[in-house]
C-alpha cells in the first residue's frame, strides 16, 4: 500500500513539484536519501538474479520481450559507452559487494495512476557497498538500469544513498513517425528507438503506408493514380505481386525483424500501421478497381473484392509483427459510415482469428446508439487526434472503448505547414503547461487542454496512454532523415516525462536535458564526432608525399592516390578513405586547392561520399540525401584551382567558392498540388571517401578539412 500511495503522490497530484532528494531526471524519480553516496567507479559486475534471469514480460504489447540476462547484458553495454564504467555480467542467487544486482519483485505493489498493477515498476535501493534493482518484470529493471545512467551522467558518478520506488503512470508512451510517405532506413529506425528507451517510452508506431494528399478538386484520375503512394514493406508473395514497386526504399521480413528486436531489446515495441480503408492510394494503384469513385485514394468498401484483398495483405504480414497490437489505420474515410464499420470490425474478426491480434484505428466515426446501427467492436482500440472527429472522452471512454491520446496539440508535420498549421516542432509550452484549469504539466489523460471537462479523471483506465506524431505530408523530398530526429530532439525527452507521470518544470528541464542528451546511449543521431576542439581534421600533404591530419586528433586515412606538385591526384582508380562517416549540424567542410580536370560525365559525378549523403556535381553542385538531388546554380569550373566550402549552419546548408557569397541549398516542396514552397534543408557532411570507383573524376586535391564552426 506504501508504493500506490508513493504513485499517487507522483502522478495525481501533477501541479505538485520535485520533493526535496528526489532524483531530477526525465523522467523525475521519487527518491529518499540518507546519509552518504556510492561511486559508480567501484562497481565491478552486474549480477543477475538466477531465479529471473530467464523470466520475460509476458503482460505488455511485445511478443519477443528480452530476458533479464538479456537486459543486464545490454545495460553493461551502456555502463560502459556511457560512464566509462567496465562490468562483467554473471548469473547469481545474491548480491554481492560493488555490484548492481538486478532481481524481481511482486508486481502487484507496483500501480499505475489507475491503480492497476504495472509490471514496469521498479525499486532503486542504493547502499554504501552497492546496488540493487528490483523490477516489477525484467522491462521493470530495465526502466530502473536507466535511471541509474542519468544519475551517474549528471551526479558525476556519485549516487546518494536511498530508496526510490517508481512506477509509469500509463501503459502506452511513445511516438508515431510517418514512414508511408518518407522512407527512412532501419538504422534510423533502431536509433530512435536507443533515443525513445533512455527516456523510458516505449512504443514506436510505424505509419508503413500512404499517400501524397489527392487534391480531387485539381487532379484528373490519372493524376492520382500517378501520385506519390508507397506500401514499405517488401514481399515477394505472389498474391501481392505490384502492390509494391519500390523494394530500394522497403523492408524485407528479414530487415523488419532486426528493427523490432533491436528495439525490443531496449524495451520499445514497433507497432506496425496498414493503412486503409483511407489513405490508401498505393491499394488502388495497384488494384484500381476497388478505388472510390469520388477520392481514388479511398477504398470502396462496397466492392466485393475490397475487404478480400486487404484480408490478403494482412495475412502475408501479421506473421511479420512481433506485437499483440496492430494498427489498421482507418482514418480519415468520407465514405458511408456503414460501409467503415464492417469494414473495420471485418478486418478485427479476421485480425483477431488469424493472429490473436487486436487491431487499434484512427478515431473517424464514433459509436451511434440507435437500436439498429452497428458500431465498431469494444475491443478495438481508438487512436483519438482530433475534435472534428470526436469526443474521445463522451464517444469512446464512457462507451467502453481503450483510447490512446494521439491528441494534435503536439502533432508535427515535418519541416513547414502553411500559416496556422501545424508545427514542425513539439509544443513544449504545452507539455508543461497543458491541464486546465490551471496550467500544469500535461498527462496522458488530457485531451482537451482548454475545457477540462472533456477530460476523464487521471484514474480512468480507458485511457491506454500517449503517442505523438509525425506527418511527412510533403513527402519524400521535403527533408531529409535526420530532420525528423531535430523535429523531436526536445520533444521525446519533455514528452517522456509527462507520459510517464514525471514532474518535470521547464526550467529544470532546461538545466539538465543537454547533459543528458549526451549521453544517451546506443545512438548517434547528432552525427556527433569526437575532437579535442574545433578543428576535427585537416588533412595536407605532409612528408614522403603523406597525406595527413595536422589536428590534434590525427585522424588516419587511407589513400592509394598518388602526390603531384603538393597535391593528390584524384582518378577513378584511386581514392581518400577517412575513418570517419558523417558529421551533424554545424560545420564547415573545405576541399582546398581543388582542381576538376576532367568529368566522366557532367550530370554525375560524385566529390565526396559519406553515411548520410553524398557531394556531387550534376553538374552543379549538388547534394543526394535520402534518395533526392538538391542542386545549387552554381558550377565548379574546369582546370582553375578552388576552394569548395560546405556550411552546415543550424538547419540550414550552403556552399561557397573561394570563400565567396554563400548559396543556399533550398527543397522544393509541392504543397498539394497547388503550389511550391522553397524551404531550408539541412544535410550531414559526407566524411567517408573522397573520389574512387566510380566518381567519375580526375583532378587534384590539396587539403580536407572539416571544423565544428559555421
Amino acid at each position: 500500500m506504501k508504493l500506490q500511495v508513493h504513485k499517487t503522490i507522483l502522478t495525481g497530484l501533477s501541479a505538485i513539484a520535485l520533493v526535496a532528494g528526489d532524483f531530477l531526471g526525465i523522467p523525475t524519480v521519487a527518491y529518499h536519501g540518507t546519509n552518504g553516496s556510492y561511486s559508480l567507479s567501484k562497481l565491478e559486475r552486474i549480477v543477475v538474479d538466477a531465479h529471473y534471469a530467464s523470466s520475460v514480460d509476458h503482460t505488455k504489447e511485445t511478443l519477443i520481450p528480452p530476458t533479464l540476462f538479456e537486459f543486464a547484458k545490454t545495460f553493461s553495454q551502456d555502463l560502459s559507452s556511457t560512464l566509462d564504467i567496465n562490468t562483467v555480467v554473471v548469473i547469481g542467487n545474491s548480491t554481492a559487494a560493488d555490484s548492481i544486482f538486478l532481481t524481481l519483485g511482486d508486481p502487484s505493489t507496483y500501480r499505475n495512476a489507475s491503480g492497476d498493477p504495472s509490471s514496469e515498476g521498479y525499486t532503486l535501493s542504493i547502499t554504501s557497498s552497492g546496488i540493487t534493482i528490483t523490477g516489477a518484470s525484467p522491462l521493470g529493471a530495465w526502466w530502473g538500469t536507466r535511471t541509474l545512467l542519468q544519475q551517474g551522467v549528471l551526479s558525476n558518478g556519485s549516487i546518494p544513498i536511498g530508496t526510490g520506488v517508481d512506477t509509469p503512470g500509463w501503459a502506452t508512451r511513445g511516438m508515431m513517425l510517418d514512414i508511408g510517405r518518407h522512407f527512412y532506413p532501419k538504422e534510423f529506425l533502431v536509433e530512435m528507438c536507443a533515443y525513445m528507451s533512455f527516456f523510458k517510452q516505449n512504443t514506436f508506431h510505424l505509419h508503413l503506408s500512404d499517400n501524397l494528399y489527392n487534391n480531387v478538386d485539381l487532379y484528373s484520375d490519372e493524376r492520382s493514380l500517378a501520385l506519390y503512394a508507397r506500401f514499405r514493406l517488401w514481399s515477394e508473395a505472389k498474391a501481392l505481386d505490384g502492390l509494391n514497386k519500390h523494394k530500394n526504399e522497403s523492408y524485407t521480413r528479414e530487415e523488419f525483424h532486426e528493427i523490432q528486436t533491436s528495439c525490443a531489446a531496449r524495451g520499445v515495441t514497433i507497432i506496425p500501421e496498414i493503412e486503409a480503408p483511407g489513405h490508401a492510394l498505393v491499394i488502388v494503384q495497384w488494384k484500381p478497381e476497388l478505388g472510390y469513385s469520388t477520392d481514388l485514394s479511398l477504398l470502396n468498401i462496397s466492392h466485393p473484392d475490397t475487404i478480400p484483398t486487404m484480408k490478403t495483405i494482412w495475412s502475408e504480414f501479421l506473421p511479420w509483427f512481433h506485437t499483440k497490437v496492430v494498427s489498421i489505420g482507418a482514418d480519415e474515410y468520407t465514405g458511408p459510415s456503414t460501409d467503415y464499420n464492417t469494414f473495420v470490425n471485418a478486418m478485427a474478426s479476421f485480425i483477431g482469428t488469424t493472429s490473436g491480434k487486436a487491431i487499434r484505428i484512427w478515431g473517424t466515426f464514433p459509436p451511434v446508439y440507435n437500436g439498429t446501427y452497428e458500431n465498431i467492436y469494444q475491443n478495438v482500440s481508438v487512436q483519438h487526434w482530433e475534435y472534428f472527429d470526436d469526443n474521445p472522452y463522451y464517444d469512446y471512454i464512457l462507451n467502453n472503448y481503450s483510447v490512446v491520446n494521439s491528441n494534435d496539440d503536439f502533432y508535427i508535420v515535418n519541416k513547414w505547414a502553411p500559416p496556422g498549421g501545424y508545427l514542425n516542432h513539439i509544443n513544449l509550452t504545452k507539455t508543461f503547461h497543458g491541464t486546465p484549469p490551471d496550467g500544469t504539466y500535461w498527462r496522458p489523460y488530457v485531451f482537451d487542454q482548454n475545457n477540462a471537462t472533456d477530460n476523464p479523471p487521471e484514474s480512468n483506465g480507458r485511457v491506454l496512454g500517449s503517442i505523438v506524431p509525425l506527418w511527412n505530408d510533403y513527402g519524400y523530398n521535403a527533408t531529409v532523415y535526420s530532420e525528423a530526429y531535430y523535429a523531436w530532439r526536445s520533444g521525446i525527452p519533455a514528452l517522456a516525462d509527462k507520459q510517464w507521470g514525471g514532474n518535470l518544470s521547464a526550467a529544470d528541464f532546461e538545466s539538465i536535458f543537454e547533459t543528458l542528451h549526451a549521453a544517451v546511449p546506443g545512438q548517434n543521431l547528432d552525427r556527433n564526432i569526437a575532437s579535442t576542439g574545433e578543428l576535427v581534421f585537416n588533412y595536407t600533404i605532409g612528408g614522403n608525399d603523406s597525406f595527413i591530419d595536422t589536428s590534434p586528433n590525427a585522424y588516419g586515412i587511407e589513400t592509394n592516390c598518388k602526390v603531384a606538385s603538393h597535391a593528390l591526384v584524384i582518378t577513378p582508380s584511386c581514392s581518400v578513405v577517412t575513418p570517419l562517416s558523417s558529421k551533424g549540424r554545424n560545420y564547415t567542410l573545405t576541399l582546398s586547392r581543388l582542381t576538376i580536370s576532367s568529368l566522366q560525365d557532367p550530370t554525375d559525378t560524385t566529390l565526396i561520399t559519406g553515411g548520410d549523403s553524398s557531394l556531387l556535381l550534376t553538374p552543379n553542385i549538388t547534394f543526394l540525401a535520402g534518395g533526392n538531388y538538391f542542386r545549387l546554380n552554381t558550377s565548379l569550373p574546369l582546370n582553375e584551382t578552388v576552394d569548395l566550402s560546405i556550411i552546415g549552419r543550424g538547419n540550414r546548408t550552403f556552399a561557397s567558392v573561394n570563400s565567396g557569397p554563400e548559396e543556399q541549398f533550398l527543397a522544393q516542396m509541392g504543397i498539394n498540388g497547388e503550389y511550391f514552397h522553397w524551404a531550408e534543408i539541412a544535410f550531414e557532411a559526407p566524411l567517408r571517401q573522397v573520389g574512387g570507383q566510380g566518381s567519375g573524376w580526375r583532378g587534384t586535391l590539396g587539403g580536407f578539412s572539416l571544423t565544428s564552426v559555421a
